[in-house]
């Protein structure tokens, strides 16, 4: 038995928050501990947590008690104890892991450079958020790197995908993307590859719309990804086009000023994220245009895993997250924090949407 500890929130009250402690149970024949390092936390583990229950997020890393959740986050661990015959002590790995000091594996489909967790719980979510980095098997892993790797590659690769699907959807017919929480992460990756991919767009490119607050509006302009930046109270007053709405924030109320505004223009609605995830009763009901419709990047995956392989698939994240990674590094300020006061702390900001946007936090248990 080992001594551990779990960050445990509750699922309806996500300021309902402890650090509990656990044992892990002896490994069985094939089983891997699992010392969790470091992790990022963004408002990306915010939506994890705001859609655990419709996105089955929460049945990742159950918690114990059915009213309460451990937050995925994605990180660097060390396999501290093993009892499987491709897995040794010592060696690092990256990917989807609880806000907790450890966690339990059953390795899978072992290959050089990752495996799966075979858990029972897990075979039923979706494969891209079982998959672990095996880092000693990864040609594109630098130690320096890890902290943007953390911060970046799950975000980037939503962005990544989100702008496939409207490209592929030929944006839907649309002249303009309206993307809320322009300063989110997830957001400035999306605007940076609309941008830099505007070309490819068959009738000339396609315009950029970023919604920001008041208070974060130099900051969006500054990236120079949007071709307009509107605050929130300005949405009443935001220029009527043809255009696709990708909700980030998860704001009711933002998403219904949409709506409203923009009316039969609107041709596509998605929602995305929660980065106001206390926000979202204020859009429900009957709104103006299409139905929000959300989006479950493992669906995209695997399209476009069919479409070009995996090889295929990973070369052009990598070559776009390259470019990104670059562009990055200009404006974000990397913060980290150890201990359960850091943890707290970046977990409230992350919640009450104080977090700056141009900080990108790296936190671990001490």
């Amino acid at each position: 038995m080992l001594a551990a500890t779990d960050f445990i929130v509750s699922k309806n009250d996500l300021h309902d928050f402890a650090f509990t402690p656990s044992q892990t149970d002896e490994l069985k024949e094939g089983e891997v501990l699992l010392k969790v390092e470091h992790f990022a936390f963004t408002a990306n583990n915010v939506t994890y947590a705001a859609f655990g229950e419709a996105m089955s997020y929460w049945s990742f890393f159950p918690a114990g008690a059915e009213d309460k959740g451990r937050i995925p986050v994605w990180g660097f661990a060390t396999v501290a104890a093993s009892r499987h015959p491709e897995i040794v002590e010592g060696e690092r790995l990256y990917g989807y892991l609880p806000m907790s000091t450890h966690l339990k594996v059953s390795p899978t489909q072992v290959k050089k450079g990752s495996f799966f967790d075979g858990a029972a719980h897990r075979q039923r979510l979706a494969d891209v958020y079982n998959q672990y980095t095996r880092c000693a098997g990864d040609p594109s892993y630098e130690p320096a790197q890890e902290a943007y790797q953390m911060l970046f590659k799950p975000l980037f690769t939503t962005s990544f995908l989100i702008e496939d699907q409207l490209r592929d959807q030929d944006f839907y017919g649309a002249k303009a993307v309206v993307i809320s929480s322009a300063s989110a992460k997830t957001s400035i990756g999306l605007a940076f590859l609309l941008k830099k991919n505007g070309l490819l767009k068959k009738n000339g490119g396609i315009r950029t719309v970023g919604l920001t607050s008041p208070g974060n509006a130099d900051f969006v302009r500054a990236l120079g990804c949007y071709d307009a930046v509107v605050t929130y109270d300005g949405i009443g007053s935001m220029e009527k086009e043809k255009a696709v709405f990708v909700d980030i924030a998860g704001n009711g109320d933002v998403r219904r000023a949409v709506h409203e505004r923009l009316g039969g223009d609107l041709a596509y609605s998605m929602l995305v994220g929660g980065a106001h995830w206390d926000k979202g009763a204020g859009g429900a009901g009957d709104l103006p245009g299409p139905a929000p419709e959300f989006f479950f990047a493992p669906t995209q995956i695997a399209k476009r895993l069919a479409d070009w392989g995996p090889a295929g698939f990973q070369n052009r994240i990598a070559e776009a997250s390259a470019a990104f990674a670059a562009f990055a590094q200009g404006w974000m300020n990397v913060r980290e924090g150890k201990g359960e006061e850091a943890i707290v702390k970046t977990y409230r900001a992350a919640l009450d949407g104080t977090i700056r946007p141009d900080e990108g936090h790296i936190l671990s248990f001490g």
